[in-house]
């Protein structure tokens, strides 16, 4: 769920203003985003954190981050649900309150389906970070699927009985949709 206020400060403003607050805020399109979930959302999101970071943290690929890691897209200031971006990248952990480099993966967990403005707002984040080359992956508990997207590329979109796979990106990862789905609901 989305809920947006203070709709003319900067993004520097945002961010310094960000940092002091208790909730967690976007800054998306010049307007500040609350950002909020729900229980199943929440929960699909820590099941799929653990799935990513099994899997880069042995391999020493780079950094996860969840839902409390920000970082600077296309000028904007953005919270995905779960991120990942390479050592190469980001060699060292940063102290920022929002990373200035873009991931090189963003999660985005759609937790209102029906809510128009988390809607407009999720497309405005997917085409900026495609800006910046990031992989995308959009996830919809609701129907159980997911949208990889990619710059230059169609959208792919997976069903529940899909496998998400990414060689350029995470080379031998591998998640079947039915064991994120079926695991996160208990």
């Amino acid at each position: 769920m989305v809920t947006s206020i203070h709709p003319t400060i900067t993004a520097e403003t945002f961010e310094g203003w960000a940092v002091m607050q208790d909730d967690n805020f976007e800054f998306i399109a010049g307007e500040v985003v609350l950002v909020s979930s729900n229980h199943y959302a929440s929960a699909l999101a820590a099941r799929l954190l653990y799935l990513i970071s099994a899997f880069i943290v042995p391999r020493k690929l780079g950094w996860v981050t969840g839902a409390d890691g920000g970082y600077r897209v296309a000028g904007e200031r953005y919270m995905p649900d779960i991120a990942y971006i390479s050592y190469a990248k980001q060699p060292h952990p940063s102290q920022e309150g929002f990373l200035s480099l873009p991931p090189d993966l963003a999660v985005e967990i759609i937790s209102n389906p029906s809510n128009i403005a988390e809607q407009n707002h999720l497309r405005v984040k997917v085409s900026n970070y495609l800006l910046e080359g990031v992989v995308v992956w959009v996830i919809n508990p609701e129907t159980e699927q997911v949208e990889i997207h990619r710059n230059n590329q169609p959208v792919a979109i997976l069903r529940k009985t899909g496998v998400i796979r990414d060689e350029a990106l995470l080379p031998g990862f591998e998640l079947l949709l039915t064991d994120l789905f079926d695991d996160a609901q208990g």
